[in-house]
């Protein structure tokens, strides 16, 4: 495993906000430990997924060997906070592939890496197709190098195929030695065969099965029958 475990000291800023966030606030307690290739965050918004993560990848950059352009934007000055308290356990030297990936600034990464990379790699710029195409091009590109993928909530800009698309991408670079963490509302990319599912919510952090998620009731009982769903949203017509 490239990444073995993340801790939080939370003696850096004992007050600090995002102690407040159960399931970071169990992490600052009890170390999480990774030990499949593929991790999997799942919880509603304000659990504190994409906090951590951007925490999580920001702190990972900053100890990478050499510079690298691929690892995303960074976070807002209140995840810089985090940042500054995370610890690993990981492979050392750290491998220098992989990359980190968040749906809302994936314009700005992809407008540098357009301006830092020849045209051929991906056979055209990034900014000039459509998110998910440059999402998927981007990544097939980044596969070549060991290392780890962070990504957080992918599918804001995949449709249903390409997110299939996705976990086979993922499965390959697993395969080849690199390791995969990601947040997601997604019950497709949830299911990743052998992944572990981390569940964050009010009672902190739990391991969980995917056919125990709330989130993947939920689309089943509204595919299975939307209207029935919806009728407490909408008045009958």
């Amino acid at each position: 495993m490239i990444l073995r475990q993340i801790a939080i000291d939370r003696e850096k800023q004992p007050d600090a906000w995002y102690l407040e966030i159960p399931a970071i606030a169990q992490i600052a307690r009890e170390p999480l430990r990774l030990t499949t290739g593929v991790t999997v965050i799942v919880g509603e918004n304000g659990s504190g997924k994409s906090t951590f993560l951007e925490a999580v990848a920001s702190s990972w950059r900053s100890r990478l060997p050499y510079a690298v352009n691929h690892w995303g934007a960074p976070g807002g000055s209140e995840d810089t906070d985090l940042y500054w308290a995370i610890t690993f356990d990981a492979e050392h030297p750290r491998p220098g592939g992989g990359c980190f990936l968040r749906a809302e600034a994936m314009h700005q990464l992809f407008t540098t890496v357009d301006q830092r990379t020849p045209e051929q790699i991906f056979e055209g710029r990034l900014n000039e197709r459509s998110h998910g195409e440059s999402f998927l091009a981007f990544l097939a590109e980044r596969d070549m190098e060991r290392g780890l993928f962070i990504l957080d909530e992918p599918e804001a800009a995949l449709s249903f195929t390409s997110s299939l698309q996705l976990m086979a991408m993922l499965d390959a670079v697993v395969a080849a030695g690199s390791q995969v963490i990601m947040a997601t509302h997604s019950p497709v990319l949830a299911a990743f065969p052998g992944a572990t599912i981390l569940e964050f919510g009010e009672d902190g952090v739990q391991q969980s099965d995917w056919n125990d998620l709330e989130m993947v009731g939920h689309w089943q009982r509204f595919l299975t029958d939307p209207r029935a769903y919806l009728r407490h949203l909408f008045q009958a017509k």
